[in-house]
């Protein structure tokens, strides 16, 4: 949504078939949630993202289960004492561990922007496959 995306990235993106992690989208209904009412621009951040949540099919969201929460929880508390997390860090660490479970459950890369986390995690997790970008 920003724009920051490489050419052929969001090219690889426009012709792919997407699935989204109901995580992500808790993610971003956070950010929007944080995000101050007062802005100029506001409402249109807000009608932008709302459209974009609103066309995601309710087949393509991906919701960890019972067996996810378990193994990322296990994963991030793992990480966190072996890495030395802070508690932000602890917490990004487990929704990054469910994007990543819940995508290896059903077969699927991850595309993220985010490396250095998900290699750890690919380290604890193998099952799973990330696309750096």
């Amino acid at each position: 949504m920003s724009g920051t995306l490489a050419a052929d990235i969001a090219l690889l993106l426009d012709n792919a078939l997407q699935f989204h992690c109901s995580v992500c989208v808790a993610e971003i209904t956070a950010g929007i949630a944080h995000y101050d009412p007062a802005a100029s621009n506001w409402r249109r951040v807000r009608r932008q993202y709302g459209i974009l949540l609103g066309s995601i099919p309710d087949t393509r969201l991906l919701v960890p289960d019972a067996e996810t929460w378990h193994f990322a929880g296990m994963i991030s508390g793992t990480l966190a004492r072996a890495q030395g997390f802070q508690p932000r860090q602890r917490k990004e660490c487990l929704n990054d561990a469910l994007i990543h479970l819940t995508a290896a459950k059903r077969g699927l890369p991850v595309m993220t922007a985010n490396r250095v986390e998900f290699d750890l995690i690919q380290q604890i997790a193998p099952g799973g496959t990330f696309l750096h970008f």
